[in-house]
């Protein structure tokens, strides 16, 4: 379904106008049309019967006629009210007659249309977990609340889905929740394309997310190729996010497109274990950092006694065997790689 616009219909505020003149002269016709019926009365008695002169009659005619033109116009013409039409700014309206698809009206304005035609949007009653959506009608006049409800907002909406908990590619379940920044584009395959676009989009939200997360690892994780190219790299949820997200935003755009919205952001607003292993992950990564602050310190522990071994042969203050040597790099090793500040103790006597 291909959108048609309807331009050249802001003719609202002069319609209004043309039929609030035609009711007050249909009101004032009443008032003629009676005044003319009630000067036809009979004028001559002749023998005891009542003869009407022939211009009476001609008045009592056309003040009937009048009368009956104004007192059909005066219950019908409310009719054409019915195709005044209020947008504001960044909204449409789709409408149909009888039926088929007609064209839609985009941009503020006073419209004028067919009053037979009919607003549709299936989605006007879906609420989602969303900011700028539509009210329905909420707070607007009664006399336009049908077709306020009716209403497509053309303006960028805040889908914020709820959390899922996926399994990523190792298969530790996380618990990951994404906002969408979208918009409708295409009214007409909004509305006639899918069933009702705003589920449309939070279900498709749902899958493109499960189809990118289970790529990654949660954390960086050796022999992952998360880009498809046959290589291991270093792509995971918490490392790449902004990656991640620009392909949940290509993935969700896909699956829309269809519907007639865009997507201009995906952004990953949760992201962490599954309480069942959350615990474990936790003690995984304090021992995966443990380790590498020990590496560090025995790295940093090793340099200071070779510094110090170099530093006593280049003064020459003492000779040291390989055996004091041994002793002395065991003292130091202690001293520094030990948890605990070290305990000094007074050696009166040898070595040996």
């Amino acid at each position: 379904m291909e959108e048609k616009l309807l331009t050249g219909r802001r003719h609202g505020m002069a319609v209004l106008l043309l039929i609030l003149l035609l009711y007050v002269l249909a009101i004032a016709g009443v008032i003629v049309g009676a005044a003319l019926a009630d000067s036809a009365q009979p004028t001559m008695v002749y023998e005891g019967f009542y003869v009407d002169a022939p211009v009476s009659t001609g008045r009592m005619v056309g003040g009937v006629a009048l009368i009956v033109v104004c007192v059909i116009w005066l219950c019908l013409g409310w009719i054409f009210l019915c195709g005044l039409k209020v947008l504001k700014p960044q909204e449409a309206l789709v409408l149909t007659l009888f039926g088929k698809y007609i064209g839609t009206l985009k941009g503020e304005g006073f419209y004028y249309v067919n009053p037979f035609c009919s607003a549709v949007n299936p989605a006007a009653k879906t609420r989602l977990n969303q900011s700028g959506d539509v009210d329905g009608g909420k707070g607007a006049p009664k006399a336009d609340a049908e077709t306020a409800g009716k209403r497509i907002s053309l303006k960028i909406m805040t889908l914020n889905n709820n959390r899922q908990k996926i399994n990523d590619c190792l298969g530790n379940p996380v618990e990951i929740g994404i906002a969408v920044m979208w918009r409708v584009v295409d009214t007409a395959k909004a509305v006639f394309d899918v069933d009702n676009y705003k589920e449309y989009l939070s279900l498709q939200c749902d899958s493109a997310l499960r189809n990118i997360v289970r790529i990654y690892p949660y954390d960086v994780a050796p022999n992952v190729d998360t880009t498809g190219d046959g290589i291991a790299d270093e792509g995971s949820l918490r490392g790449s996010s902004e990656v991640v997200a620009g392909r949940i935003k290509d993935e969700i755009q896909s699956k829309v497109a269809e519907a007639g919205l865009e997507i201009i952001e995906a952004r990953i607003t949760y992201l962490a274990y599954a309480p069942e292993i959350a615990a474990v992950m936790l003690q995984r990564q304090q021992a995966s950092a443990i380790i590498d602050a020990r590496k560090m310190i025995v790295d940093g522990a090793v340099g200071m006694v070779e510094m110090a071994l170099e530093r006593l042969n280049e003064k020459q203050m003492v000779t040291l065997d390989e055996e004091r040597k041994a002793a002395m790099v065991s003292n130091l090793l202690v001293v520094l790689c030990g948890n605990h500040d070290a305990q000094p103790v007074v050696n009166s006597g040898s070595l040996y």
